[in-house]
């Protein structure tokens, strides 16, 4: 600017004809430059700003890659953690593993500044994530009823020892007879089992396979108990824990409780160990998940058992 002052002063001095006529011209020609001076330094100011807004963004973009890399990381190593002694689930977890490493790789050939691709790697993220806790479902189902079986057969093998105890127990003592006939007359089961079948009546684990549910149990000997026909109910539970029927509302008592049953069946009982099973389809099929059997006569609750369909 102060170029240009000198430059209006020599042009003056070159013509002074024109410093007389022309003076409110010269002090507009400066006005002008301070103006145009003024402007062009607000403009680069505002560049100067935008780019460190720039710059920010960028760095912001980068953290966010890193941070999303970091639970990419994580999930492997949860994945990593994972087993269980189920061999299709086993394989399905590596096919998962392998999906978290791909997108790992993809991601670190992606710029952080690609926002739709790193959006789009993040909603994957949820999807691996919201597998994973399937899985750890199933796997916990697993471990539960494996507990559940061992308990079962350790409760069968007590309440046989005890049967027989009573037993010999009531053959030589008459008070004893007495005192225990009312509990010891009402038969129970054993060996509870649960299995879905396809329509060969062969056992699957698969739900698009299955056709019918299967409960099969053991009504055990009881020389006491009343002989003649009885029967047996089960309760089905799928996935969602509710009630399974065929919509007739069929109801039978316990302990003076009124229950909906799934199925039954009658057996001709003369003290001597049964096997019985008992069959239930379900016109809409069976989904994925776990199955839950509560097996009834009239008297009492005979049992409990539990399968997963894949």
């Amino acid at each position: 600017m102060e170029e240009l002052d000198e430059e209006m002063i020599q042009f003056e001095k070159d013509h002074p004809s024109k410093k007389s006529s022309g003076g409110n011209g010269g002090g507009s020609m400066r006005i002008l430059a301070i103006v145009l001076g003024a402007v062009a330094v607000a403009l680069l100011a505002a560049l100067l700003v935008m780019m460190n807004k720039k710059n920010a963004l960028v760095k912001d973009l980068n953290i966010d890659k890193q941070n999303l890399t970091n639970e990419l990381i994580a999930l492997q190593g949860d994945y990593e953690s994972l087993s269980t002694t189920n061999a299709a689930i086993n394989d399905s977890l590596e096919v998962e593993k392998e999906k978290v490493g791909q997108l790992i790789e993809r991601l670190q050939k992606t710029e952080a500044t690609n926002r739709a691709k790193i959006r789009q790697y993040e909603q994957e993220l949820g999807t691996l994530r919201s597998i994973m806790k399937g899985y750890i479902r199933q796997i916990d189902s697993l471990n539960t009823l494996n507990i559940s079986l061992r308990n079962e057969a350790s409760e069968a093998r007590r309440e046989a020892q005890e049967s027989k105890r009573q037993y010999e127990d009531l053959r030589t003592t008459t008070d004893q007879l007495s005192k225990k006939a009312s509990a010891g007359a009402v038969v129970k089961g054993r060996g509870f089992n649960l299995v879905a079948i396809n329509e060969s009546n062969k056992v699957t684990d698969r739900s698009s396979r299955a056709r019918k549910l299967r409960a099969c149990l053991s009504l055990i000997e009881n020389s006491i108990a009343e002989r003649g026909w009885r029967t047996v109910y089960i309760r089905v539970k799928g996935p969602d824990d509710i009630l399974m029927t065929d919509d007739s509302g069929k109801v039978f008592t316990c302990g003076g409780e009124q229950m909906i049953y799934s199925a039954s069946r009658e057996v001709d009982y003369q003290g001597e160990e049964v096997e019985i099973c008992l069959y239930f389809a379900s016109s809409q099929g069976f989904e994925k998940g776990k199955y839950t059997v509560d097996i009834y006569t009239d008297e009492t609750k005979l049992g409990t058992a539990e399968m997963i369909l894949k």
